[in-house]
């Protein structure tokens, strides 16, 4: 299997379940693990066969600025779903961290995995 990935994405969200963080946004830091076979690209050198992590990045960041979202959780979810749906990925691995959101860390978080290997 091959992975396509993109790594330390950053963006201002609005996410948090208190009232002042419903008030601001918040840089979250997204890490993204996407499973495609890379030989057809290889072959073609044609980007219309590869997975476009310009495109991945860019329909990620709109879903993120799209609402407020509660919890990591469900914006870590509502992210994969939209990439295995709209960009056709059978498989990855997320990584969602908000910065600063506890005193003494420096980023907490979630790691999710779905779809087939």
């Amino acid at each position: 299997m091959d992975i396509v990935y993109i790594r330390d994405l950053k963006i201002d969200a609005n996410i948090g379940i208190y009232a002042w963080e419903k008030a601001i946004k918040q840089k979250i830091r997204i890490d993204l693990e996407m499973a495609w076979d890379n030989t057809v690209p290889a072959a073609s050198d044609d980007i219309a066969d590869a997975l476009n992590y310009k495109e991945t990045a860019q329909k990620v960041t709109e879903l993120v600025q799209s609402q407020h979202f509660d919890l990591v959780e469900r914006l870590a979810e509502e992210i994969a779903a939209m990439l295995m749906r709209d960009m056709k990925v059978s498989w990855l691995r997320l990584t969602l961290g908000k910065p600063g959101a506890v005193k003494s860390s420096s980023e907490v978080g979630v790691r999710i995995e779905r779809g087939e290997r």
